[in-house]
């Protein structure tokens, strides 16, 4: 059996092809690549990424928590823009299908698309956390867009490709959506209705129409709230390394399942994840042929190194047709 590393964030950093030189403070003093002998500079997504495992690798508390639902981390969003109104997405014997929705603006319903990519994430885990804290389904988003993206900890900013106009798009899209969760209960095929958001209201100009839609609360539907709080559905992650890995959608999915999984293993003995498993959970948006399944597992294992960066906890070795996950601590410890 092969042994896992006992560091994984020190490995994963050096499959970045990056040498930390801390100084005495503790602080990355200067990051090299392997074979310069030169400070060279980083991508502000590597910086990002090394400045948050740093952080971690000195500990991690309750006030780093914020949370996911269970579901959302086995079967997760797209993670690019969807041609048409619904998406699904299969894990093993489940599947949640996504469905878009429409939106009242003051006038008439305006469709949205169907929400995709790490903003939606994002979204998620600051409105859940927002709900296991103050134990509330209601919640005031912010009088600015600003006020929120500051929340979320995403520099505010305009344009058609700013961060206000993209997160409003995917607000109100995740708002608008519809979520179904197929399953077998037993030998009992069962379909369960898992709206998030019940209800939407918006900011109105003087004139009385929405401005442009940007939300003034939120209220979490009862069955989707219930889970969280009451049923204990909600996951902790590090908010940290959830900001850390928000340039890849595909690297949060991997992180909010190992953070939902690992933990859970008992026995001592590790889980074997094939490709073909590995493509069925996080694979649906590359094509089913060799070239597809090539580059899937160049994708996956490429964000897996930067998962492990932010979650040095977690045991994974890659193995001939897939990894092995082994039981390990998770990311934080399950306190509200």
């Amino acid at each position: 059996m092969p042994n896992p590393s006992s560091n994984s964030a020190r490995l994963a950093l050096a499959e970045l092809r990056r040498i930390v030189y801390p100084n005495p403070s503790g602080q990355v003093a200067r990051i090299v690549p392997s074979g310069c002998s030169k400070e060279c500079v980083l991508s502000i997504r590597d910086r990002k990424l090394l400045d948050s495992a740093a952080d971690i690798a000195l500990g991690s508390t309750s006030e780093n928590a914020v949370f996911m639902h269970t579901v959302l981390c086995q079967v997760g969003l797209p993670r690019r823009a969807v041609d048409g109104t619904s998406f699904e997405r299969r894990s093993g014997g489940a599947a949640l299908l996504i469905e878009a929705g429409k939106l009242w603006d003051g006038e008439k319903f305006v469709q949205q698309p169907v929400p995709y990519g790490a903003k939606p994430r994002l979204i998620l885990a600051y409105l859940n956390t927002y709900a296991v804290r103050h134990r509330t389904r209601e919640i005031d988003v912010g009088k600015s867009a600003s006020a929120f993206l500051k929340m979320l900890g995403v520099q505010a900013n305009g344009g058609k490709r700013g961060s206000y106009t993209e997160f409003k798009k995917q607000m109100t899209a995740l708002a608008a959506c519809k979520m179904t969760l197929g399953f077998n209960a037993g030998n009992t095929p069962t379909t369960r209705y898992a709206k998030p958001i019940n209800e939407f209201q918006a900011w109105a100009s003087n004139d009385g129409c929405q401005n442009r839609l940007w939300p003034k609360k939120i209220i979490l539907s009862p069955e989707y709230f219930d889970a969280l709080v009451t049923d204990q559905h909600a996951v902790p992650i590090d908010i940290r390394a959830f900001h850390a890995l928000s340039g890849s959608a595909l690297a949060m999915d991997i992180y909010v399942m190992l953070a939902e999984r690992l933990h859970r293993i008992s026995g001592g003995r590790p889980v074997r994840l094939n490709w073909a498993n590995l493509r069925e959970q996080f694979g649906q948006e590359y094509a089913a042929d060799a070239n597809g399944k090539k580059n899937f597992k160049t994708k996956f294992l490429k964000a897996l190194v930067s998962v492990l960066a932010v979650y040095p906890k977690a045991r994974i070795s890659q193995v001939t047709g897939g990894i092995l996950l082994f039981p390990s601590p998770p990311p934080i410890p399950k306190l509200v």
